[in-house]
């Protein structure tokens, strides 16, 4: 794909690249209330804490909203036209900005659980993305 915009990790958010990169959805937990953030922040915004840990998300969730692009807002997006971002609410608080792959976008719906995949660009960035767990039909 030319001209991708892909991420620019920095110190604080290189912990979350470098997990995806390794097919790992990292996150802050508050040590101290439990609350898991993102965006990557110093403090707690809940308890104003400064104690937290890396934990590892399980990548579930489900489409809190969503909208499908007709227009390429970027070179890098006019092969992919119409093309979906979603916001993903996961299991274990925090809201992703994504995609919503493997799917037509006539087939999303808000509240379909979805869980993440990751797409590798390179050998150095892996972006998340998220398909949508099908029901299994008996």
């Amino acid at each position: 794909m030319k001209n991708i915009i892909l991420p620019t990790p920095n110190e604080e958010t290189e912990f979350f690249w470098e997990g995806c990169k390794h097919h790992k959805l990292l996150f802050q937990k508050c040590n101290d209330c439990g609350f898991v953030r993102w965006p990557v922040n110093i403090l707690c915004p809940e308890c104003l804490s400064f104690n937290y840990s890396i934990i590892e998300s399980k990548g579930r969730g489900f489409i809190f909203t969503y909208a499908i692009y007709h227009y390429a807002y970027h070179e890098s997006f006019k092969e992919k036209l119409p093309y979906n971002v979603a916001i993903i609410k996961l299991n274990e608080g925090p809201m992703l900005l994504s995609n919503i792959i493997d799917c037509n976008n006539d087939e999303l719906t808000c509240e379909s659980p979805v869980e993440v995949v990751f797409e590798d660009i390179d050998d150095e960035v892996s972006l998340p993305k998220f398909k949508i767990i099908k029901k299994i039909k008996f």
